[in-house]
């Protein structure tokens, strides 16, 4: 039976179901899951993340975690860590960039959170070297300061999707109807978390029950040592409908064959911001304005003195695809946390 057909089944037996829990089955069901079934990366996949366009995305942000290991006093014993690290990409480009810092790679173990065995074992081979250890959640993440990245990570977690009505909120539902799977409104109930919601009835508001928890178990280790980076789109206080299905490069229907299509919903930064006690937290930057202030443009013209013809365009176009306003600039945004009264990572040192 097909993920929709059990699902179905699942609705007619108990009732409909939230948007979260249709997200989590269709992303994670143990065997006709998105990311449980396959890798969906690249151009033969259904999408490409920052990682795989250019090399330079992770020797930035590994310069950014290896600079603040050394403004923190280059501790002796150090987590470094990636939530989703698809195929393995941006941790080898981190750790290869991070190379020629003194004692940067006698202090770290490499840790990595990922919930998809297609991608736990891409990740063994391309960083056999390093002898990564594998979590299902961060709460596995050793106690010991912690320098994280989390890069298209936050927007993959289950969401719950509501529409203001008077005094409440009316959640959007999964149901079943004689075409198949359909979206469906319920009751309008108070919901507190959403309270600092100011919105005009019908305004749709988003919430990640899982954020909290993610951030918080993070922001618990950072409070202590160490930094966390987070990178992907969305914005400050995002609303309206963001949830999104992508299928070969191609938006699709969310409801339509489950489990063959990537589902996402555009993160939330202030409800990172707002999680992420007892560690401080930067101002929301975005990613072009945080790539340029690490250096992306002299990477890429050091890199494109040895390139001529072809190579040489590709260089320059993926340059601009992470960068420019128009392209992944804009949309994309960072934030990082680190301890209370220690300077923030490199790049995030001010609002922009």
């Amino acid at each position: 039976m097909t993920l929709a057909g059990q699902l179905a089944a699942r609705i007619r037996a108990t009732g409909p179901m939230t948007l979260a829990e249709f997200m989590a089955e269709a992303l994670l069901h143990p065997t006709l899951g998105y990311y449980t079934t396959g890798d969906p990366l690249g151009a033969a996949g259904d999408f490409t993340t920052a990682p795989e366009i250019s090399q330079m995305f992770g020797e930035m942000l590994g310069l950014c975690l290896a600079q603040t290991w050394l403004d923190q006093g280059a501790p002796d014993t150090v987590t470094l860590a990636e939530l989703g690290p698809g195929r393995g990409t941006l941790m080898a480009d981190i750790l290869r960039a991070t190379r020629g810092v003194p004692g940067f790679h006698d202090a770290i173990s490499v840790h990595l959170v990922e919930a998809s065995p297609a991608f736990r074992a891409a990740q063994a081979t391309r960083l056999s070297d390093y002898d990564p250890s594998w979590h299902d959640s961060v709460d596995d993440l050793p106690d010991s300061p912690l320098l994280l990245v989390a890069n298209e990570f936050l927007d993959a977690l289950p969401i719950r999707q509501f529409a203001r009505v008077g005094d409440g909120w009316a959640e959007t539902l999964v149901t079943v109807t004689d075409g198949g799977l359909a979206f469906a409104r319920g009751e309008p109930v108070p919901v507190p978390e959403l309270d600092h919601h100011d919105v005009a009835d019908g305004t749709i508001v988003e919430r990640c029950p899982a954020l909290v928890p993610v951030i918080g178990a993070v922001a618990a280790r950072v409070a202590t040592g160490g930094t966390a980076i987070f990178v992907d789109y969305g914005h400050w206080r995002a609303q309206g409908d963001t949830v999104q299905a992508v299928r070969a490069h191609a938006p699709v229907d969310p409801l339509d064959a489950p489990g063959t299509a990537d589902l996402t919903a555009h993160v939330d930064f202030e409800a990172i911001a707002r999680a992420a006690a007892p560690a401080a937290v930067t101002p929301m930057i975005r990613q072009g304005v945080l790539l340029e202030r690490l250096g992306i443009t002299a990477r890429a013209q050091a890199l494109a003195r040895g390139l001529d013809g072809a190579e040489r365009d590709a260089l320059i176009a993926a340059h601009r695809r992470l960068v420019h306003p128009a392209e992944m600039g804009d949309l994309f945004k960072a934030i990082a946390l680190h301890p209370p009264g220690t300077p923030p990572p490199p790049g995030f040192d001010a609002s922009a």
